[in-house]
């Protein structure tokens, strides 16, 4: 049976009726109400959600959902840029229209799980609590010039990645950090006063939420920085020197593990959470990795989302990647636990470039159908490809200079054509990043587990399964980053023991159904994969050196 749990805080302890008694994670004896909730912020570059989930089955709880959609901003080509207090504001929304749905009120949660768009940088001052300038986003290209300045100062883009597994890279906080302290007058002032705060997305959250009480990260999202030391999972003092923000030291957040005590949610923070205690925090794709249960080494997960993402678990050690990929941290189940690392291939552009054609060219509806029309033309799109190259190439390329690129045109072609060039092109980006995959780790990939919004087009994942020429699996619940983030603050809680939740074979007993809801079998012949992935080649020389003002 399911390891049972009351609430249970740093702050306060809330002491709540129940029959079911267990060990929990911290050795004591503990109790969990017969309704009992864990809530997942999923906080995403285009959205946010709050989810609940059933403390005792780890299942969605019905209904008990809210997303809100946000509006990012591009002042220039190659900005992305977000007000920090939408993201706030619409936690609060979310959180309130979820926990309403099902008449549950704060006494119901017993810990809070956040997941975050990593990278995304945020400073804001620590006395008034506002942003000093709008969050930088991801997918930002605005540093462009001070990477390439890096990069020749430094003696190449591998200058760092012994210690932080990166490579330089618009990409990564450090960069971002730099700009903001080159450009932005407000923040050069609260450094120097020392009145500066700044981290990630969940970083933001956190201190917000608990009225600043808790100024934290965890080790995935620090580690996406560039500024953390992978083996000591703790601040490098010599990599903030090189990206000249030494001064930022001090406005870092703490570096914690994915699963303890964080803080508790005051009133100011999220009225609708007020009382109850942040007990997880994970970077959207580690968690991801989590929801899928890939806590064995060699278990990979491609997320399709905004962008697209493949991770592989590397163990317990940080694995070196000589063909362009990350490597990163994984999750590290509690504050006395060993960490895990993965390698991670990311992908730009995935719903991005859908979204395009649907709201830029208006050449699409929306996304169902583009994927309806993609279905009724055959593999290959006979002969259109289409290279989502909107900010530049990721992993395993790691091509700044490329653009986004539509090729093999002819009078007879239309936007069906178009339609499945599009889904291919991200079927052939993910292909190139598991090849990396399966190169850096000398793992033969067997499988490949999929989720993420994007991954409910049967068309991709066929696709998908044909150009890797592997099964793919779909769980039934393809929105699994917000499940990990319940299941790292289901162990932070006390909910649940790092070993249960790891346990799949469980988790099916208890649902009494599989987690997979569809295996895709290849089907491609070997001869029109290899003519297809010889076509996306010539297509990514096609895209390249469009960008030159680096």
């Amino acid at each position: 049976e399911l390891i049972s749990v009351s609430v249970h805080h740093t702050e306060r302890m809330a002491v709540v009726v129940g029959r079911r008694v267990a060990r929990g994670w911290f050795g004591k004896e503990v109790r969990r109400a017969a309704s009992s909730y864990l809530a997942a912020i999923d906080q995403g570059t285009s959205s946010t959600r709050v989810i609940l989930y059933d403390a005792e089955t780890g299942l969605v709880v019905p209904g008990a959902s809210h997303q809100q959609v946000l509006s990012v901003t591009t002042p220039q080509p190659g900005w992305a840029q977000i007000d920090p207090n939408q993201i706030l504001s619409s936690v609060e929304t979310c959180a309130a229209r979820a926990l309403a749905n099902v008449g549950a009120t704060p006494s119901d949660v017993v810990g809070i799980g956040i997941t975050n768009q990593r990278e995304t940088t945020v400073i804001w001052d620590r006395r008034t609590g506002e942003p000093l300038y709008d969050a930088l986003i991801w997918y930002d290209t605005r540093t462009r010039k001070i990477v390439a300045n890096l990069e020749r100062k430094l003696g190449g883009v591998d200058h760092l990645r012994a210690m932080c597994g990166l490579p330089l890279s618009t990409y990564f906080s450090g960069v971002k950090l730099r700009w903001l302290l080159d450009n932005v007058p407000a923040v050069r002032a609260a450094v120097q006063s020392g009145d500066a705060l700044v981290g990630t997305i969940d970083s933001w959250l956190v201190w917000k939420l608990t009225g600043g009480h808790t100024h934290a990260t965890d080790v995935t999202n620090a580690s996406r920085t560039m500024l953390m030391n992978l083996e000591e999972l703790a601040w490098d003092p010599e990599s903030a020197a090189a990206f000249g923000i030494s001064a930022l030291l001090p406005a870092l957040p703490e570096i914690r593990s994915c699963a303890e005590p964080y803080g508790v949610v005051v009133a100011s923070g999220c009225s609708s959470l007020e009382g109850v205690q942040i007990t997880g925090v994970i970077g959207d794709q580690q968690s991801a990795m989590v929801g899928q249960r890939c806590f064995r080494e060699g278990m990979a997960k491609t997320t399709y989302g905004t962008g697209a993402f493949a991770l592989i678990n590397t163990g317990a050690s940080p694995a070196k990647s000589t063909s362009g990929l990350l490597t990163t941290a994984l999750y590290q189940l509690g504050p006395g636990a060993e960490a895990r690392y993965a390698l991670e291939g990311s992908v730009g552009s995935c719903a991005t470039g859908q979204e395009w054609f649907c709201a830029q060219l208006e050449m699409f509806g929306d996304a169902k159908e583009l994927h309806a029309l993609a279905e009724t033309v055959p593999a290959g799109a006979e002969g259109v490809v289409f290279v989502s190259a909107f900010g530049g190439l990721l992993a395993p390329r790691w091509r700044d200079d490329a653009r986004g690129t539509l090729a093999g045109l002819t009078l007879a072609h239309s936007r069906k054509h178009v339609a499945r060039a599009v889904v291919e092109g991200i079927g052939h980006q993910v292909r190139e990043v598991v090849d990396a995959m399966v190169l850096d780790s000398g793992v033969p990939l067997h499988t490949m587990r999929v989720d993420g919004g994007v991954a409910n087009s049967n068309t991709l994942l066929q696709f998908q399964a044909d150009i890797l020429n592997v099964p793919v699996g779909r769980p039934r619940d393809v929105e699994t980053t917000a499940l990990g983030a319940a299941l790292c603050a289901g162990v932070g809680a006390g909910v649940w023991t790092p070993e249960h939740i790891a346990d799949e074979i469980s988790a099916e007993t208890r649902t009494g159904e599989s987690v997979v809801e569809r295996i895709f079998e290849p089907q491609m012949e070997t001869e029109i994969r290899e003519q297809l992935c010889k076509r996306w080649d010539l297509a990514v020389s096609s895209s390249l050196g469009w960008a030159t003002d680096a």
